[in-house]
């Protein structure tokens, strides 16, 4: 045979086995298999599977998943994605060459998921489009745009003190019981009719807690524009390690959309317990590729991912409100410190404001928000300015006055408008309070118009106040949210609606200092 008989030869060959890939007459799929070693509660350990790469998903029988997390030469510890009583030692562990994904599609809308994309709801299964993994690259800074648009929570004292904005990162931390869960639950409530998705994400939660969370937003509507990733406290630790990036990655796919989304991460000290089991019984080293080191890294690439797109990326926002939970008020314990160094800023619950049925318990001293005011509105910036110092002087000729001490009338006259600002701060859970009603209501307060009304009163003083909210016109209204400072005229309008609203529950206080 002559060389281009033999070309010639091997080229039909080729083209032969070509056509038959392109018509499925066969295949040449590689397999690479594994055996389990080990079993242990939450983890497993494989040999062999020389080319698995980190967080690669393997499969075990039976559908089980697991992520291939620690690669050394001689085996592979796994995070298991369920039940370790599905897999014993001597099973086949097989490659699927990919990392670990979420499915992704509008269709998640209104839904209960867990981080694998299944449904907890009953409903039917969830058609979806797209997948995107889990882990993914935070967006790089040329990407981002200045966090410049509000996002209302809906409760006074952090609208007006501790204002968020779009694209923002604002830790809520407080001990066990302090109503952080309620703060996150009121900002989403407040995104009906906003155009915000919004993410409640529970980690490790009781199951008991996660269905009050879920039938609270049902009552209020607020699930036609909410998903729920929900692990619970006895799901393996491998879903709760996963929980809030897959909730995370379902949260991008809309920001990448040009949406406006709101996550919640309920909480990540379950989060962090959760990465420690797994760390231990991996036996990793304690350094800085396990706990506690490792924390900072875990969070920080979890909480970077949130920002506010630039224009030429459709101009989409992530907002992130991570809980975390402190232990008997340590604010500078390891994760906390963590967390409110990756974050934005902190609304810290204090559990004594809490004992004084002063909810919600936002302890305004230790709470900070190092970007909301510039993304406040206007016309709440020229209202509150002075109001933290003011409830600051408050607190503390407050706790001097419990000493009995004679005060003077200016010091009186400051006690007694702090306590009002402080009862203004009150709030009904599951009630977030429109623009409008906040800014009457505020404008009041800083023209101490509630000084004159006593303290068993002010509660029905402020729910008519707020009632006569919509005798503001639609016209001023429309400039409370634009980006202009309030101007004095609608000032004036706002107070003289407030003044008559008020009269008739006003009364002559007595100020001036008894003599004994």
């Amino acid at each position: 045979m002559s060389e281009n008989q033999f070309a010639r030869t091997i080229n039909s060959t080729f083209e032969l086995l070509n056509h038959s890939r392109e018509n499925h007459a066969f295949s040449f799929v590689p397999r690479e298999t594994g055996t389990v070693v080990q079993v242990s509660a939450g983890i497993a350990r494989v040999s062999g599977l020389p080319g698995v790469g980190f967080e690669e998903l393997l499969m075990f029988p039976g559908g089980l998943f697991g992520i291939a997390y620690n690669i050394d030469e001689d085996d592979i510890g796994v995070i298991l994605l369920g039940e370790h009583s599905r897999v014993n030692a001597g099973d086949k562990v097989e490659r699927t060459s990919r990392v670990m994904d979420i499915p992704v599609d509008n269709a998640l809308i209104g839904r209960i998921i867990n981080p694998l994309g299944e449904p907890m709801d009953g409903k039917s299964t969830i058609a979806f489009k797209q997948r995107l993994p889990i882990e993914r690259p935070a967006h790089a800074i040329m990407d981002r745009a200045t966090v410049s648009v509000p996002l209302q929570t809906g409760l006074k004292v952090i609208d007006a003190l501790i204002p968020i904005g779009r694209g923002q990162r604002e830790l809520i931390l407080g001990d066990r019981q302090t109503g952080k869960t309620a703060i996150a639950i009121d900002a989403i409530l407040n995104q009906r009719d906003k155009n915000v998705i919004c993410v409640y994400c529970a980690i490790g939660q009781r199951a008991s807690s996660i269905a009050k969370v879920i039938a609270n937003l049902e009552e209020k509507g607020a699930m036609e524009y909410t998903i729920v990733v929900a692990t619970e406290g006895n799901n393996a630790p491998g879903l709760k390690y996963i929980a809030p990036y897959a909730a995370t990655s379902i949260a991008e796919y809309f920001m990448e959309q040009g949406r406006d989304v709101l996550i919640v991460y309920d909480d990540l000290t379950h989060h962090a317990r959760a990465y420690r089991e797994l760390s231990l019984l991996l036996r990793r080293p304690p350094g800085r590729e396990a706990f506690p080191g490792d924390i900072f890294y875990i969070h920080s690439r979890l909480l970077e991912r949130a920002t506010h797109l630039s224009d030429e990326l459709n101009g989409g926002s992530l907002t992130a409100l991570p809980i975390i939970e402190t232990e008997a008020q340590n604010i500078s314990a390891y994760i906390p410190t963590n967390l409110i160094s990756i974050t934005d800023g902190q609304i810290y619950l204090s559990p004594k404001l809490f004992e004084l049925g002063i909810l919600p318990a936002v302890d305004v001293g230790k709470s900070v928000s190092r970007v909301g005011g510039k993304a406040q509105l206007p016309a709440y910036r020229s209202i509150t300015g002075n109001l933290k110092l003011a409830y600051a002087q408050f607190e503390e000729l407050e706790t001097f006055s419990r000493f009995g001490t004679r005060m003077d009338a200016d010091t009186r006259k400051i006690i007694e408008h702090g306590k009002r600002i402080r009862v203004c701060f009150k709030q009904q859970e599951l009630h977030p309070i429109s623009v409008p009603q906040q800014i009457i209501v505020l404008l009041a307060l800083t023209g101490e118009l509630f000084d004159f009304i006593p303290l068993h009163k002010m509660q029905e003083a402020e729910l008519a106040l707020m009632k006569m909210s919509v005798e503001i016109s639609s016209d001023l209204s429309k400039r409370l949210f634009s980006d202009e400072d309030l101007q004095d005229a609608d000032r004036e309008a706002i107070l003289e609606l407030a003044e008559n609203t008020l009269l008739p529950f006003q009364e002559k206080l007595e100020t001036e200092p008894k003599d004994n």
